[in-house]
């Protein structure tokens, strides 16, 4: 593994997944790792964008006059895991010049890496990947929902109202039980349930759409809605 410049966005990203869940590069307290990492970077990340980097960064500052005396052993490599693969690994030894920056890559692979570190990395990522995998897909998320649906008088033919609202159908819509309730003065609305993923359905264009039947809708409202 060789060094970043903490620079692009991929590298920051993968940075800020890694101290997610770390204080420290290795172990419980600080060291030379996070010494050295601390050295990798060209100013302290954006805390809006990166905070968990931006967290670990503004503490091992803390510790700068005493670097020299951390623990650890700053010649030698050093690597770990962060949650969801996060990998953070370095060999100082293989630093370049600072000049040249831009061609240093702590995340990525390097040609003159071990062949034996090599495959540990390429186990414990196809582990992980299996491991996600596995996990299949995640189910939608979905919302039940009961709505009122309010007729323009007494006269206004409910049945019909409750037929025309059921016509309407969509793909991540299913429309469940409902009754009538009686608002006052012989008139009665239409208080019905029904379920929607999420990311198909949107309230507010099905009550628009509910809303278009004006011979028998007068308004729309929406009782109580929770997710499942």
């Amino acid at each position: 593994m060789g060094f970043t410049d903490f620079v692009s966005e991929a590298g920051l990203s993968i940075a800020n997944t890694f101290f997610q869940s770390r204080s420290y590069v290795v172990g419980t307290s600080p060291s030379q790792a996070d010494v050295v990492t601390f050295k990798a970077f060209s100013g302290a990340p954006d805390a809006e964008k990166y905070p968990n980097v931006a967290r670990w960064y503004k503490h091992i500052a803390s510790y700068e006059s005493e670097f020299g005396s951390l623990p650890g052993d700053a010649s030698k490599e050093f690597t770990a895991y962060g949650p969801e693969g996060a990998e953070l690994s370095t060999n100082p030894k293989d630093k370049p010049a600072a000049d040249d920056d831009d061609d240093m890559d702590l995340f990525g692979s390097d040609e003159e890496e071990d062949p034996e570190v090599a495959k540990k990395h390429a186990e414990r990522l196809a582990e992980y990947k299996k491991k996600k995998e596995s996990k299949g897909p995640k189910p939608a998320a979905k919302s039940i929902v009961t709505m009122e649906v309010k007729p323009w008088d007494d006269e206004t033919n409910l049945e019909e109202l409750e037929a025309n609202v059921r016509a309407i159908e969509k793909d991540g819509l299913v429309w469940g039980a409902s009754k009538f309730v009686a608002v006052g003065f012989g008139i009665k609305k239409l208080q019905i349930n029904l379920v929607v993923e999420d990311d198909k359905i949107s309230i507010d264009e099905l009550q628009a759409e509910i809303e278009e039947d004006e011979d028998h809708v007068q308004s729309t409202d929406v009782a109580a809605m929770q997710k499942l």
